[in-house]
């Protein structure tokens, strides 16, 4: 099964990688309209999920909540969710996995059928089309822009935790290698790590305290197009 260069079909919809290192996995999910992921838990992996472009609603099982447009939320392995798609024009969503793992999934219910299956195999693989994100890593101070589901994407490869603390209010930024530390005696702790989304206001406060990110940090940051 090669993620890197296949779409995998869904009867919600379907999905493919669209960025990978040896800490995250980053996944474009497009559900259409009033389609749903089964209920489904993670045991091993955390999950982020970012929403893009449409409208959606996302259930546990005890509660439900609607998203909209770079409404984000972080679910922690073994909870129990599924996410439907409420806008005409369905919903488009980033997944990012820590660890990185497919296969980690198990289904509580699901009205295609698939309750107790394992995830999709090769049978239900197509190839990308150009229309498909495949995000690039830049070198050390440079900058990716990509525009994509409405959306203005970049990628950037810092040593600089002032690059993050700089970040217009508002903005979601995303880690994809790295993070930023705290000091403590010589020893660097992470404060957050490869995975973490979340809005640039709430990070700043947190990066203005903080003594600097690990070496070659990967973030994203996402805004509207516009």
């Amino acid at each position: 099964m090669n993620y890197d260069i296949n779409i995998v079909k869904k009867p919600w919809g379907y999905e493919y990688l669209a960025y990978k290192n040896d800490d995250v996995g980053l996944w474009f999910l497009y559900i259409s309209p009033g389609e749903s992921t089964s209920m489904h838990c993670h045991p091993k992996k955390s999950t982020g999920l970012v929403l893009l472009n449409g409208e959606a609603e996302i259930s546990f099982l005890a509660d439900k909540r609607p998203l909209k447009s770079l409404d984000k939320v972080m679910i922690r392995r073994g909870l129990f969710h599924s996410t439907k798609a409420t806008s005409d024009k369905g919903a488009f969503i980033f997944e990012i996995e820590t660890p990185v793992d497919k296969h980690d999934l198990v289904r509580l219910n699901d009205q295609y059928g698939r309750v107790s299956k394992p995830y999709e195999d090769v049978t239900f693989e197509s190839a990308k089309n150009e229309d498909c994100l495949w995000i690039q890593e830049p070198a050390l101070g440079e900058c990716v822009t990509y525009s994509f589901s409405e959306c203005v994407l970049k990628i950037e490869t810092i040593n600089d935790i002032d690059i993050i603390n700089n970040k217009e209010d508002g903005e979601l930024i995303m880690f994809l290698k790295g993070g930023m530390v705290r000091n403590i005696d010589g020893i660097s702790h992470c404060v957050t790590i490869p995975g973490d989304v979340g809005l640039s206001n709430i990070i700043k406060q947190v990066s203005k305290q903080l003594d600097g990110v690990t070496p070659k940090t990967i973030i994203m940051t996402i805004t509207k197009n516009g």
